[in-house]
């Protein structure tokens, strides 16, 4: 009876399970020879070591550029937005809030289109914000949990931006205690990659928590009791 041939698994957990093998079988070690990755040749396995840690080596540094390039820019889009918040804080009419937001955003977003609707804010309910608020939307922004990025779906809130976008975040906008909202921030772009269902959105609900936090300027105190 014939023993069957062990299977290249079984050479392998053998290998692992006996580091030893090359040790006390050197002669082995130096005249193994193994194809080239990348050549019609062959190699020792010396040299394969060496080649595998070379692209180990190239891979670990393109992946450290790639965490510089983020950081760099993770640190450009924290000065732009300490920037809009320090314009808000230093905006002495709160009437003009409203309006800081959008044009601060564009100015230091570069961003294609913005529009901004506010409602339950007596002081701006004559005002453009106040415009074209249905009960449809009111409702869909309670629904709302996190901002919606991606595509235009239909979304009446993506008309009102003057052109359609080829991707856009719906913002929902909440005052500083309050969980209701209070309106919607609409970010429309170009370019279809610039909001995409699959990308992060601290960085917009952090830009929602700020714009709301500076339109709870706008609601009326409560009556104080004598």
């Amino acid at each position: 009876m014939t023993q069957e041939a062990p299977s290249a698994q079984d050479i392998a957990d053998y290998l692992s399970q006996n580091p030893q093998f090359f040790e006390e079988h050197a002669d082995v070690f130096a005249t193994l020879s193994v194809p080239h990755p990348h050549q019609a040749r062959a190699i020792s396995l010396g040299e394969r070591q060496i080649l595998t840690l070379r692209t180990r080596v190239k891979e670990h540094e393109q992946r450290l550029m790639h965490l510089l390039q983020n950081a760099g820019g993770n640190e450009r889009i924290n000065q732009a937005l300490m920037q809009w918040c320090a314009r808000m804080l230093a905006e002495p009419d709160a009437q003009q809030i409203p309006a800081h937001i959008i044009r601060s955003l564009g100015d230091q977003f570069d961003l294609d289109a913005i529009a901004l609707r506010i409602w339950d804010l007596p002081a701006l309910s004559d005002s453009e914000f106040a415009q074209d608020v249905t009960t449809d939307i009111r409702r869909d922004a309670a629904d709302m949990t996190q901002p919606y990025c991606g595509p235009v779906k239909g979304q009446a809130a993506a008309g009102w931006l003057a052109n359609e976008p080829a991707s856009l975040a719906i913002v929902p906008l909440r005052a500083l205690n309050g969980s209701e909202p209070i309106g919607l921030l609409v970010l429309g772009s170009t370019d279809p990659q610039r909001f995409t269902a699959d990308m992060g959105t601290t960085f917009l609900t952090l830009i929602a928590s700020l714009a709301g936090a500076a339109l709870g300027r706008l609601i009326d105190p409560a009556p104080q009791v004598a």
